[in-house]
C-alpha cells in the first residue's frame, strides 16, 4: 500500500481543533455550555462536509451521536430527524424518479419536446434542450437529466457545423437543470431540506402547492433569460436529424399513469376548497404519504418484464447518503432550537438587519448563498443556513419563509465553478467548456438571478 494510501487526511485532524477553540471562545464569551456544544459540533460537522474528511453520508452521522453525548438533545430527539416525513417524501420522490428512469420515459419526453420545439434554428436548439432539463429536473434528479440529455447534446453537434454553439449549448442543460429544480419541493435536496426545518421551527407544513405558487415563476422567468443570456451571440440555422418516433411500450404508459395520479395527488392534496383530502376528513395525509405510496405502486403495478415496474436492485441504488444527509439536517435545527443557540444568534444578527429594509436583507441572503455555494455544497449551505435564518426572522417578527425560501431557491443557482452543481461538473467534463467562459457566463446570471429571487420572494412570499 502506497504512503498516499496510508497518510490521514489533515482536516479530520483540524476539524476537530477548530470545534474546540470555537468551543472555549464561545464559553469565555459566557454562552451557556449546551449552546457552545451546538455550535461545536455544528461546525465540526461543516468543516467536514465541505473538505470531504469524510465521506458526507459519514460525516452526517456526527449530529446523531454527539448531540446527545453532550447534552444538547436526547437520542430519540437526535433519531428523530431521521423518522422526519421529509426523509419518506424524499425517499419515495427518489423510488419513482427510478421507476421512471428505468423505462425509459424520461428520454422520451426529452426528444418530444425537441421535435415539438422543433431544432431548425441553433437558438431554437438551445431553448428545446433547456426546456428539455427544466421540465425532467421538476421531477427527477438534476444529476440524471443532465446526464441523460448531454449525449443527446453530443449528437446533435456533430450534425451542425457551428463550433460556436459547442459551449452555449453545454452550459445551457447544465443551467436549465439546475434551475428547472427550484418549481417542486422534490425537484432538488435544499427544497427538501427547507420544508423539514420550516415545519421543525413552525410546526407547520409547507405544501406542494404553496411552494409551486413560488417555484414554477420563478423557473419560467429564469429559464428565458438564461437562454437570451447564452445565446447572445448564436445565430444561424441548423438541421437535427431526431431518433425516430416509436409507439409507447406498455412499461412507459403503467409508469407515467402513475406519475401522473402522484403529480395531481400531490397539487391538489389540500387546496383548493380543501382539495381531495377535505370531503373525507383525510388530514392526517401530507405530501410524504402521497410519496410513499407513489413508490409502492410502482413495485406493485405490472412490468412488461415481469415482477414490478420498479424493482428493488434499482431502487437499493437510489442515494441513500443523501437521506442520512437530510436527517443530519433536521437534527441540527432541533438541536439549534434546543439549545438556545438559535435565539442567541438570532437576537444578535436581529441587532444588524432590523434598520434595514426587508428587500435589501433579502437581497444579501440570495447573494451570499449563491456565491457561498459555489465553494460548497447546496445541500450543506441549506443544512447549516436555514435553521439561522429561522431563528433570525423569528427574532425579528418576519415570517420565517420571507428569508428561508430566497436562501433555499438562491442554492440552486451557482453557476460559476465547475465544482458549484453535479450538472456544472458535468458540462465541464465534456471538454467544450472552460472554467474561464463558465465563470464568464455565470457570474453574470449569478447577479442577474439574485435580484431576480429577491424580488419575486419579497412579491410572492
Amino acid at each position: 500500500m502506497s504512503q498516499a494510501a496510508n497518510r490521514i487526511n489533515p482536516h479530520l485532524i483540524i476539524g476537530p481543533l477548530i470545534a474546540s477553540i470555537s468551543y472555549t471562545v464561545l464559553y469565555a464569551s459566557a454562552l451557556p455550555p449546551v449552546a457552545c456544544a451546538t455550535a461545536a459540533i455544528t461546525l465540526l460537522t461543516a468543516w467536514w462536509w465541505a473538505t470531504e474528511a469524510l465521506p458526507i453520508p459519514a460525516t452526517s452521522l456526527v449530529p446523531f451521536s454527539l448531540f446527545p453525548i453532550f447534552g444538547v438533545i436526547d437520542h430519540k430527539t437526535a433519531a428523530s430527524g431521521l423518522g422526519s416525513h421529509i426523509i419518506l417524501l424524499m425517499m419515495g420522490g427518489f423510488m419513482m424518479a427510478k421507476a421512471l428512469e428505468r423505462s425509459g420515459a424520461h428520454r422520451r419526453f426529452a426528444v418530444s419536446i425537441l421535435r415539438l420545439v422543433g431544432p431548425h434554428s441553433i437558438k431554437r436548439l438551445v431553448a428545446a434542450f433547456m426546456l428539455s432539463g427544466a421540465l425532467l429536473s421538476m421531477w427527477i434528479s438534476n444529476t440524471a437529466t443532465c446526464l441523460m440529455l448531454m449525449p443527446i447534446a453530443l449528437a446533435c453537434l456533430k450534425q451542425v457545423d457551428n463550433p460556436k454553439l459547442a459551449a452555449p449549448l453545454v452550459i445551457a442543460i447544465a443551467y436549465a437543470c439546475s434551475i428547472g429544480g427550484i418549481a417542486t419541493l422534490v425537484g432538488t435536496p435544499p427544497n427538501v431540506i427547507f420544508a423539514g426545518v420550516y415545519s421543525e421551527v413552525t410546526g407547520q407544513g409547507y405544501g406542494f402547492l404553496n411552494w409551486m405558487k413560488i417555484g414554477v415563476p420563478i423557473v419560467a422567468l429564469l429559464i428565458p433569460i438564461a437562454w437570451l443570456w447564452l445565446t447572445r451571440n448564436l445565430h444561424g440555422e441548423c438541421n437535427v436529424d431526431l431518433p425516430a418516433k416509436a409507439e409507447w411500450s406498455p412499461d412507459e404508459r403503467r409508469v407515467v399513469a402513475v406519475f401522473t395520479l402522484v403529480i395531481v395527488l400531490w397539487v391538489f392534496r389540500s387546496q383548493p376548497f380543501g382539495g381531495w383530502t377535505g370531503p373525507f376528513n383525510l388530514s392526517g395525509i401530507g405530501d410524504a404519504t402521497v410519496a410513499v405510496l407513489g413508490a409502492l405502486l410502482m413495485f406493485g403495478v405490472r412490468s412488461s418484464r415481469g415482477g414490478g415496474l420498479l424493482d428493488w436492485p434499482t431502487a437499493r441504488s437510489i442515494p441513500w447518503g443523501i437521506l442520512l444527509m437530510f436527517g443530519a439536517g433536521i437534527t441540527i435545527a432541533k438541536a439549534f432550537f434546543a439549545s438556545g443557540l438559535a435565539e442567541i444568534i438570532g437576537a444578535g444578527m436581529s441587532s444588524v438587519i432590523s434598520d434595514l429594509p426587508v428587500f435589501i436583507v433579502i437581497l444579501m441572503i440570495c447573494a451570499g448563498i449563491t456565491f457561498f455555494t459555489e465553494i460548497n455544497s447546496n445541500l450543506a449551505t441549506t443544512t447549516l443556513v436555514l435553521p439561522i435564518l429561522a431563528a433570525t426572522a423569528t427574532a425579528t417578527d418576519m415570517p420565517p419563509a420571507l428569508l428561508m425560501i430566497p436562501a433555499t431557491i438562491s442554492a440552486s443557482c451557482a453557476f460559476m465553478l465547475p465544482v458549484a452543481t453535479a450538472p456544472n461538473a458535468i458540462a465541464y467534463s465534456t471538454d467544450l467548456v472552460s472554467v474561464k467562459t463558465m465563470m464568464r457566463e455565470g457570474l453574470t446570471l449569478n447577479m442577474l438571478f439574485g435580484l431576480i429571487i429577491s424580488t419575486l420572494c419579497y412579491l410572492l412570499v
